[in-house]
Parts: structure tokens; C-alpha cells; sequence
């Protein structure tokens, strides 16, 4: 379960069109899993946004944190942190961080993403082993998780038609694996704080044992030009879960 969410809320996105993200923005999420027949929240996800400048240059810092509920800690605890430093305009990235506590599993990752925009400087490290440095390529359409993550909510699915697919690939754990998003037309459903949205409902495969079943792992967008994350269900090999949006700020 702990990966799953991950994957699935993370590693949704097509590509390319101007962003619309608000540079302040603040997303919270409760992350349940169906255990016994009854959907349990176990987790908090949130998403935020932040404009950082250094001497020359100004980004917009994306990240997502993953935190299980205390009283869950003793079954499975998480702390998880991800984020991507990105044009403001184009999201693509220049830096991506990842640190994990997974149950006791520690990693920490870095990508620095070369000018050349196909190249990235890996360097990682899992629990007490030394650390690791490499140098890999990628395709140059291809970004992480977070970045790619924000992508989604740049498409205009005005026009798109019920069961349209496109593809787009992400790098997780320094492989690039595809991603199909097909179209599913539009629902309303339940959005936190913003009550019930009218929302594009899109449906997320990739190549991976981690999702199961056709057209099973879905994602709810408002359909406005902002395109917050509202709703995601998920099926895995064990069950089923959801991450439903709590509260949203600074949109």
C-alpha cells in the first residue's frame, strides 16, 4: 500500500502546455485504504507550492509529504518527502529530492538535472550503505514524479473525447516507465472545503504490478482552468484504496 500511493498520486501527468499552478498553493489529502470492507484512513498527503530565488535564477518548489496517522506509527509508519524545483513557466525540472522512512526503510535521493536536459547526476543512499553516485540518460520529455505530477492539471480536456489516451514517461528510481491517461468525460464529486465540483474524471495505467484492473485507478480534476486533484481511486494486488481531497488553500 505504501508505494502505491505514491505511484499513483504521484506519477499522473501529460504534457505541454503553459502552467497554471498558484505559487502558493496548499493541498491536503486523507489517504484510505479498504481494510476489512471498510475504507480507514491511514495517512495524510499534502501537496504544496513555493516560489524560491537564488542569486540568479527563480523556481517554483513543488512537493508532496506523505505521513501516516500517529496511532497507525506502530503498524506502518511513513515520512516520506518528495520535491522538484521547476521553471515556473514550463515545469520542467533542475532538481529533484526524495527522502523516505517507510516502515524503517530509509532512502534519500537526488537527481540534478543537466543542461543538456537528457542527462541527470544521481546520487543516493538506502539506510546505513554507503552513498551512491551515477550518471544516467533519459529521454528528454521525460521528468520525475513531482514535476510530471503537475503536468496533468495544464491540459485543456475541453475538446478531449470520452476514451482518448495519451502517454507521457516518468523516471522513478532512476527507470523511465510509460503512462497512459485515458479520458473518462466528467462527473461531480465531493471536494473538501470547496464542496462539490463538476470534475474530468481520468482513468491511469502504466507498466507496473503495482495497479491492477482496467480502468480501476482513476483521478478527479475541477474543471476549470485550475484542475486541482480532488478525488484518486486506486486498486492494487491486496485491495483498494482512495485519497480524497480534506482542505484547499492559496489556489
Amino acid at each position: 500500500m505504501k508505494k502505491t500511493i505514491i505511484i499513483l498520486f504521484l506519477s499522473i501527468s501529460y504534457v505541454y502546455s503553459f502552467a497554471q499552478i498558484a505559487q502558493n498553493e496548499k493541498l491536503v489529502y486523507a489517504a484510505s485504504y479498504n481494510m476489512s470492507g471498510l475504507m480507514t484512513q491511514l495517512a495524510q498527503v499534502t501537496l504544496q507550492t513555493e516560489p524560491v530565488k537564488t542569486s540568479n535564477k527563480f523556481y517554483l518548489r513543488l512537493s508532496a509529504e506523505i505521513t501516516t496517522y500517529s496511532k497507525w506509527d506502530t503498524f506502518f509508519k511513513i515520512r516520506d518527502l518528495y520535491e522538484s524545483y521547476v521553471n515556473p513557466t514550463n515545469l520542467k525540472p533542475s532538481l529533484y529530492r526524495r527522502s523516505i522512512n517507510e516502515g524503517g526503510y530509509t532512502k534519500t535521493e537526488k537527481y540534478i538535472y543537466l543542461a543538456d536536459g537528457k542527462t541527470i547526476k544521481s546520487t543516493s543512499r538506502k539506510k546505513n550503505r554507503a552513498e551512491i553516485n551515477s550518471t544516467f540518460t533519459i529521454n528528454s520529455s521525460s521528468q520525475d514524479v513531482i514535476s510530471m505530477a503537475y503536468k496533468i492539471r495544464t491540459i485543456d480536456f475541453t475538446n478531449y473525447k470520452v476514451g482518448q489516451v495519451k502517454t507521457c514517461t516518468i523516471v522513478f528510481d532512476e527507470k523511465e516507465f510509460p503512462v497512459s491517461i485515458k479520458y473518462m468525460g466528467k462527473e461531480t464529486v465531493s471536494a473538501g472545503n470547496l464542496g462539490s465540483k463538476e470534475c474530468y474524471c481520468v482513468s491511469i495505467s502504466a507498466k507496473t504490478d503495482k495497479l491492477k484492473g482496467k480502468d480501476k485507478n482513476l483521478i478527479w480534476l475541477t474543471a476549470d482552468s485550475k484542475k486541482i486533484p480532488v478525488l484518486v481511486k486506486f486498486s492494487i494486488k491486496i485491495g483498494t484504496g482512495q485519497v480524497s481531497l480534506s482542505n484547499a488553500s492559496g489556489i
